[in-house]
């Protein structure tokens, strides 16, 4: 495999991708300021800012076609390396599913209601305390439907909101694992059967024809609904991201093309979605074949841009990247929960709107590094880490101790 100068070697033993982690780490802090901005956009959210506008749409929508299929490839791949290292057996899943669900259930239970609390504050003019609003948010029927709006349907409580990416990691967690008993050589047979006919081209067109494909046969007929059970569009667009991720992670010369096409496929992407915002501006309506085209092309492009670069620039190890990549999971956790929370406290304040959502974002990740702090710090909280997406004390001494093992990268 090539090697590219002031990189840590990627190599195909199973060792740790650093360049995959600083993604990861990037892609939720975009998350934050993707999040900060649907306070501020036009579209729909749980609650909105008096300077809601139009003015940072267009670059939310250069965001929003790829943010979240680039976390479920990374999942994937990180999935496949935990378990080409440490096996993909019955305590695997478990650890893993662990991992996920504790967090969800917590979330459900404690970290979302507050967001709820607000919008039914803002949207159904609730005049109840937060205890009365808890009664209803884990007893529903007690007001039947009465959190509606004509036309936009009815909120559904309990609800996961911005969790709604554990359910569905979780589940294609569990697919992989019950394929990978039933064929544990599946991912490697894949990777070294996609290597050689997935070049630059390929790697561009057979991913992007699928993604175009689905979007035409499925995204109208089944809009994204984040509800796990009926999200048919969306399950098309995320399980091939997890499993194309869990094959990447084995096939170096996949990643080697991402990195070696980076400048071709960034500049794709920022065509197509100049060519997008073009089109809006002017008030044409494409074809939906053109549409769907453009669209996954700046999908799938910004994804092997961000991946390319990644691995040419960030393929390295420091104090930095082990911080965070142990902070993100909790910062993804409460994120949503703080901006909505701090948006509610600073109306009152009468902000410049960039100064304001400024502060929003450093304010959401100063506290959500305040919470991780005190779980790391504070021995008498260790009961929460597993509830907020962190291992156990015992867990982490052992991760910490098979990471500096002789043979594994560092």
């Amino acid at each position: 495999m090539r090697n590219f100068p002031s990189l840590t070697t990627v190599r195909e033993d199973g060792a740790r991708q650093f360049y995959l982690d600083w993604l990861r780490i990037l892609a939720f802090g975009l998350l934050v300021v993707f999040h900060v901005g649907m306070y501020y956009v036009t579209w729909d959210w749980h609650i909105k800012s008096p300077h809601m506008g139009t003015v940072i749409e267009p670059w939310m929508r250069l965001l929003s076609p790829w943010r979240m299929d680039l976390l479920f490839l990374i999942s994937g791949a990180a999935t496949a390396l935990m378990w080409r290292r440490h096996g993909a057996d019955g305590a695997a899943l478990r650890e893993r599913s662990a991992r996920l669900l504790w967090p969800l259930l917590f979330g459900v239970l404690v970290v979302v209601p507050p967001q709820s609390y607000l919008e039914v504050m803002r949207r159904f003019a609730f005049d109840g305390s937060y205890l009365e609003f808890l009664s209803v948010y884990l007893r529903p029927w007690r007001l039947g439907h009465q959190f509606c709006e004509s036309g936009a349907g009815c909120l559904i409580l309990p609800t996961w909101n911005h969790l709604w990416y554990l359910p569905y990691l979780f589940g294609y967690t569990v697919l992989l694992w019950v394929v990978l008993r039933r064929w544990p050589r599946l991912i490697d047979a894949l990777a070294a059967t996609l290597s050689k006919p997935l070049s630059s081209w390929g790697l561009l067109l057979w991913p992007l024809l699928w993604l175009v494909a689905t979007r035409l046969g499925l995204a109208r007929q089944f809009p994204v609904t984040h509800a796990l059970a009926d999200d048919w569009f969306a399950h098309a667009q995320y399980l091939p991201m997890f499993l194309f991720g869990a094959v990447l992670a084995r096939a170096g010369a996949l990643a080697t093309t991402a990195q070696e096409c980076r400048w071709l496929t960034l500049l794709l992407a920022i065509a197509a979605w100049a060519l997008m915002e073009w089109a809006r501006g002017q008030g044409m309506a494409a074809p939906p074949w053109l549409a769907a085209l453009v669209h996954s092309l700046m999908q799938w492009c910004a994804m092997l841009a961000a991946l390319g670069f990644a691995r040419q620039h960030m393929n390295v190890d420091n104090a930095a990247r082990r911080y965070l990549t142990e902070a993100v999971f909790p910062l993804y956790i409460l994120h949503q929960t703080l901006i909505i929370l701090l948006a509610h406290w600073l109306r009152s304040a009468v902000l410049d709107v960039w100064l304001e959502a400024f502060v929003l974002v450093l304010g959401t990740v100063m506290l959500s590094l305040l919470a991780f702090e005190g779980l790391r710090r504070w021995r008498w909280l260790g009961w929460l880490r597993p509830f907020i997406g962190l291992k156990s004390r015992e867990q982490q001494s052992v991760s910490m101790t098979v990471e500096v093992l002789p043979g594994k990268a560092r």
